[in-house]
């Protein structure tokens, strides 16, 4: 396949939600209102569980947006698990991952969709770190944890990310429906590096600057320390147990 000449025409976004109420219209306008590089778009909304009202709201954003795809887990499994669900159902050219809340801003979708776009690309991680952006300033030790977990990754996968555990990732479609995901929680950020990093013939892996509005825990961020721990242990799971995975 000639990737710098074939055409890409539809945009898939996948939208794993679990209790985000407050923000779920708001996001959802703010996708199908963001340039998509001239890409028709497929909105998929995977409500994994919800009990606060989100899948009330996501019923009453179907009736506005044909373009919305409604997917409901009955009980809650997790970030990777909706995940999963939404790259089964995508049929768009490209997928991008975008979470329900407002930490990420849909109008960064054509530099993140550039690189693959013009032929450059098979998947592209929008990097917190890259420097050059709108950054909220919140916990030193989130930080300090993501490099970690980041420079550990890198270690094994042989990359170069500055930003492994960011929610901005883009493949083309082949390639994520082409990965058995195993992870159920938050431990999908280092699988799906490790496991892009050892395709063979090598992916084209881009990474570009994009803006972080973070939340903080009283604003409704999830992610803990646990999260942490277990993202060490998949880093060296899927990278050193690869056979067995």
């Amino acid at each position: 396949m000639n990737h710098a000449t074939e055409t890409l025409r539809t945009l898939s976004i996948v939208v794993p939600c679990f209790n985000e109420h407050k923000t779920l219209a708001a996001i959802v306008d703010r996708i199908m209102q963001a340039p998509a590089s001239g890409l028709a778009r497929e909105l998929i909304l995977v409500d994994d569980g919800s009990t606060d009202g989100s899948r009330e709201v996501i019923r009453e954003l179907v009736s506005r947006y044909p373009a919305i795809r409604f997917i409901a887990h009955a009980v809650n499994a997790g970030k990777g698990a909706a995940l999963r669900t939404g790259f089964q159902a995508a049929t768009g050219d490209i997928v991008l991952i975008q979470d329900a809340d407002l930490e990420y801003d849909p109008c960064e979708y054509p530099k993140l969709l550039k690189p693959i776009l013009d032929g450059r690309a098979d998947v592209v991680y929008g990097s917190r770190f890259r420097g050059g952006e709108t950054v909220r300033v919140l916990y030193f030790w989130h930080q300090v944890a993501n490099k970690i977990l980041t420079f550990c990754s890198n270690l094994l996968t042989n990359l170069t990310l500055t930003d492994m555990e960011t929610c901005y990732k883009v493949f083309r479609r082949e390639v994520i429906q082409g990965i058995r995901i195993q992870e159920e929680r938050f431990g999908f950020e280092p699988e799906i590096t490790a496991k892009i990093a050892r395709i063979r013939p090598p992916l084209r892996i881009y990474e570009v600057a994009i803006s972080y509005y973070g939340r903080t825990y009283q604003e409704g961020k999830k992610i803990g320390w646990k999260d942490a721990v277990r993202a060490l242990y998949c880093i060296i799971r899927y990278n050193l147990f690869a056979g067995r995975t």
